[in-house]
């Protein structure tokens, strides 16, 4: 099974410069911890903004979340797969990063936004020893 197969293809893209609030109302109304920052017309991906960059490296920081762009807050190092990766690959690098969702991207050269892949994906796709196997990993090495 790849990648393509389980992803959650649809990802939002919010502007580098809106707002954090902006960012938190968006992930609110969509039900989501994570928003792709870029623009959607082109479809390149220039970093990520998380529900825990929200809190851990802004609202923590005491920055005004009505005025600081997402730019300022975002991930950098954005850790990602292509879409015709295997699921076993995908759930490797997780378990490497210690992360429970990765980007997908169309491939090597073109680096289009594709969807996410998360754990939950994994297991909704009834890859439940795959996903408790990936958690696992995740939850021994951050113990």
């Amino acid at each position: 099974m790849q990648v393509r197969d389980v992803m959650t293809p649809s990802c939002e893209f919010i502007a580098p410069t809106a707002s954090l609030s902006d960012a938190a109302r968006r992930m609110k109304e969509l039900d989501c911890g994570f928003l792709a920052i870029g623009t959607e017309t082109e479809g390149r991906l220039e970093g990520v903004v998380t529900d825990r960059d929200l809190v851990v490296r802004a609202l923590a920081e005491g920055w005004n979340p009505d005025q600081t762009p997402v730019e300022r807050a975002e991930t950098h190092q954005v850790l990602y797969c292509f879409e015709g990766d295997s699921l076993e690959e995908a759930a490797e690098r997780m378990q490497k990063q210690q992360i429970y969702r990765l980007v997908v991207l169309n491939n090597p050269d073109e680096k289009q936004l594709r969807g996410v892949i998360s754990l939950g994906d994994i297991l909704r796709h009834r890859e439940a020893q795959l996903a408790e196997k990936t958690a696992e990993a995740i939850a021994s090495k951050a113990a």
